[in-house]
């Protein structure tokens, strides 16, 4: 055999798998090849764990209830260095090796830009040679499968482990009890300190799964841990031999519910119970696998933050701090202000959202029902920290009711974002205007008691994923242009300026630009049957399905246009191809709504003979990673059209622009930042700003009279009226319309006729190739700012206090 990755592929084809060449499908080559993959990655896990432990480093732990991490085997042979040399060894063995990439099955272990982030984070820690442990939930079945059917979104099971999956590793020795419901007993230990004792009504058992995190072309290696839940018994032998067979199993099969699916439906008692349960279950598994660490070192639980410092992704993992309290107070037996001391050097916290209905809160009697010890722990929370408001703002008791980690309107809540803030030393917003808004409304009491905690992160991507991986062809012309420093210094991108006149460079980059488009056209074609020209303008919208993020008020202008077209055949426009994808959640009927008219409005334009030469709409389904490394390279326009003040910052708009995608955007999260960087020249900017909108809404703002000034907006909301969307079912769209005429939440109407005016200028633009190609290649020059590396380092320097950590392999030479 002519190479060691040769002889290693197949030896894992025949006595990991059992099958021999002959016979083997393309998802036993592919199962072979990334064991092949992953053993090299292994052993600089081993190296790296080995390190770890001699140096007694701090960690970084990344709680995350999601981690959208993508397939795996391309990254990692990205990071490894190893594509040619696997490419060549697949092809003497008589295999592609895209077709085989195209085998791996996604785990849908996140919903969209928050998990995605988080995946992000855990592969510039390991790049930047930072020691860290991504924490989260082994989904076994994660975020659904979307299909379109008569232009409804229906969700199907997303069944990604039915195969299983070569890049975890069980581990049945790493697992912990996880107790819930019962009751709480006060006793006095032998030197007479009260204690309380947790009595649960059941327990549930975490055990690990570990998939390694590989560093570009380092020998860093870190992990992500996911918890599944099992049974602490799985089988009553008593129960079986009296007969009771179901009785016998029953404590296994509701055990392990908690990690069988990624967000249940909360709207129901039980939904809300599971996911208070997944939540508490993944936090407390990961804090005492931290625990267990530090035991392991010989390390006093004293210096437990002086080890870990533990980053809360957004509010899903905020009862951590409860948690840590309970295990320093409860089981270290730590007095209270030593443990809490502990616990706020610990933990920083990320807010991700300014809208109040996604700050989560859960009912007083659903968690005094589930985790009464833990309740008790916020109480002694909440009487210390209003004491602490009462003392610095006194008489201000309106304060003191906001501050409360208990609202206490209504049935009484827990507040999330509350306990997250109070029990952290760092709380960073995700954008410069996130961050000022964070601070001036949803915590702006925090932020005034506690300035010194507040801070801003802008958030970054992987640039490996994201443009080496998803765009070789481009990352290959800046190798070649600039050199390779690039490619662990997003920043020096900026050497493209100088570049940005050289009619052979412009030439080049059109050239990858049209080639990516015709790949995507052609999976167009393939999937959908939808005949797309790659010389058409490809406008593209790509994210979670929300009325924040405003995809109607993007389809509102296509059917302006083309009614437009349908008047005035000669209107002179730039073909344009306009691209759709996201989910909605399968309970937000009005998400739900706008996919429909998204495909509405595509079935009647692109089967019009007289126009869709012009304009195409396309739905591309289920979007997840694996779609986005192809859609990012061929996008000529990005939308990044949210209301100003709702989005925190957004990551598809910097994916977008790495890419050399033009941005049409209103100022609202990192579209700030991302103009800034561009300049204004290179970016469309349109809309109201965060204050206006502010001020608008608190006027007695009346949408439909901008319907009535506006002809084109007048006729489009009529057209949506009549059925023409619809096969003229005048009713299907009504909620939709009304909430635009009577409510409007997040001025669609408002901002109409200036996104309209801005698309005009887009297509003016478009018409001048050599200032369109000139502005895509200042976007990718300056994107530099928006790698996730640069955010890693800040949380290390500003929040973390973690170092990175030189890799000896000296011990694993054959690697």
């Amino acid at each position: 055999m002519s190479s060691a990755f040769e002889h290693d592929v197949v030896h894992n084809l025949i006595c990991r798998q059992g099958r021999y060449p002959d016979i083997a499908t393309p998802e036993d080559w592919y199962r072979a090849l990334a064991f092949t993959v992953r053993d090299r990655m292994l052993a600089r896990w081993t190296a790296s764990i080995k390190n770890y432990a001699h140096h007694q480093v701090k960690v970084v732990c990344y709680l995350s209830a999601e981690f959208l991490i993508g397939p795996q085997l391309g990254a990692n042979l990205l990071s490894l260095d190893l594509e040619g040399e696997a490419r060549d060894a697949m092809r003497t063995l008589g295999q592609d090796l895209d077709t085989l990439l195209a085998v791996e099955e996604e785990p849908g272990l996140g919903n969209g830009g928050l998990g995605r982030l988080a995946a992000c984070y855990l592969d510039s820690l390991a790049t930047l040679e930072i020691p860290a442990i991504g924490y989260g939930i082994r989904y076994e079945f994660g975020i659904f499968d979307q299909e379109i059917v008569n232009g409804w979104q229906v969700e199907r099971t997303d069944k990604w482990l039915r195969m299983g999956t070569p890049w975890e590793i069980a581990r049945p020795d790493v697992c912990f009890c996880v107790n819930f419901g019962g009751s709480t007993q006060m006793q006095t230990d032998e030197r007479g300190r009260l204690q309380v004792r947790w009595t649960p009504a059941r327990q549930v058992k975490g055990v690990a799964y570990d998939v390694p995190v590989q560093g570009y072309r380092v020998n860093t290696c870190n992990v992500l841990r996911l918890w599944k839940s099992e049974a602490v018994e799985t089988f009553d032998l008593d129960d079986f031999n009296a007969g009771d067979y179901y009785q016998a199993v029953e404590e296994k099969m509701i055990s392990e519910t908690l990690s069988k699916i990624l967000y249940p439906n909360d709207e129901p008692e039980a939904g809300k119970r599971l996911r208070l349960a997944q939540q508490y279950f993944f936090v407390s598994c990961s804090l005492q696998d931290m625990l267990r660490l530090i035991d392991a070192s010989n390390t006093p639980v004293q210096r437990f933050a002086d080890r870990f410092a533990a980053q809360l992704n957004d509010t899903h993992p905020s009862i951590a701090v409860a948690e840590l309290m309970r295990l320093l107070v409860d089981e270290r037996l730590l007095p209270w202000e030593d443990a809490w001391i502990i616990t706020r050097r610990t933990f920083a916290y990320t807010n991700h959202t300014l809208l109040p209905e996604a700050l989560e809160t859960w009912g007083l009697p659903l968690m005094q029902s589930m985790l009464p010890r833990l309740v008790e722990i916020i109480f002694e929370i909440n009487k210390r920290l209003l004491e602490d408001v009462r003392r610095a703002y006194p008489g201000d008791e309106a304060r003191v009711v906001r501050m409360s980690l208990i609202d206490e309107n209504g049935s009484k809540r827990v507040r999330m974002a509350n306990l997250a803030t109070v029990g952290s030393h760092r709380i960073n917003g995700v954008a410069a205007l996130h961050s000022d808004l964070l601070r001036e409304t949803i915590l702006r009491d925090f932020a005034e008691m506690f300035p010194e905690r507040f801070l801003n992160v802008t958030n970054g991507v992987t640039p490996r994923r994201f443009l080496m991986l998803s765009n070789p062809s481009l990352a290959e012309l800046i190798d070649k242009t600039i050199g390779l420093a690039w490619r662990t210094d997003l920043t020096r991108l900026e050497a493209l300026t100088s570049h940005a006149e050289d009619p052979a460079f412009r030439k080049a980059w059109r050239a990858i630009k049209r080639e990516n488009k015709a790949v995507l056209a052609d999976r167009i074609q393939q999937r959908l049957g939808i005949a797309v020209s790659p010389d058409m303008l490809f406008d593209i919208q790509v994210k979670r399905i929300h009325e924040y993020k405003r995809q109607h008020l993007n389809v509102l202008y296509i059917i302006s246009l083309y009614r437009r077209l349908c008047r005035d055949p000669s209107v002179k426009i730039a073909p344009r191809c306009f691209i759709f994808g996201g989910k909605a959640a399968p309970g937000y009927t009005m998400a739900k709504l706008m996919i429909r008219l998204i495909n509405g409005v595509a079935e009647v334009v692109n089967s019009d003979p007289a126009i869709n030469h012009r304009i195409k709409v396309v739905f591309w389904p289920d979007f997840n990673v694996q779609n986005a490394q192809a859609i990012y390279p061929a996008a000529d326009l990005s939308e990044q059209i949210s209301l100003a003040g709702k989005e925190a910052s957004g990551t598809g708009n910097m994916k977008f622009m790495m890419n050399g995608a033009l941005t049409i955007g209103t100022l609202d999260g990192a579209n700030i930042e991302i103009r800034q960087q561009a300049g204004e020249e290179n970016f469309f900017l349109f809309g109201m700003n965060a204050e206006q909108a502010e001020g608008l809404k608190s006027k007695e703002y009346q949408p439909a009279g901008y319907a009535e000034e506006n002809v084109d907006l007048r006729d489009a909301l009529e057209q949506i009226d009549q059925g023409r969307f619809s096969r003229g079912d005048r009713e299907m769209f009504r909620p939709l319309l009304d909430n635009l005429l009577y409510d409007d939440p997040f001025l669609v109407l408002a901002d109409f006729a200036d996104y309209a005016a801005c698309q005009q200028r887009v297509n003016d633009t478009w018409h001048d190739e050599a200032q369109w190609t000139r502005m895509s290649i200042l976007n990718t020059a300056r994107s530099g700012m928006f790698s996730a590396d640069r955010a890693i380092k800040a949380y290390c320097e500003q929040i973390w206090q973690a170092t990175p950590e030189d890799i000896d392999l000296t011990d694993f030479d054959d690697v």
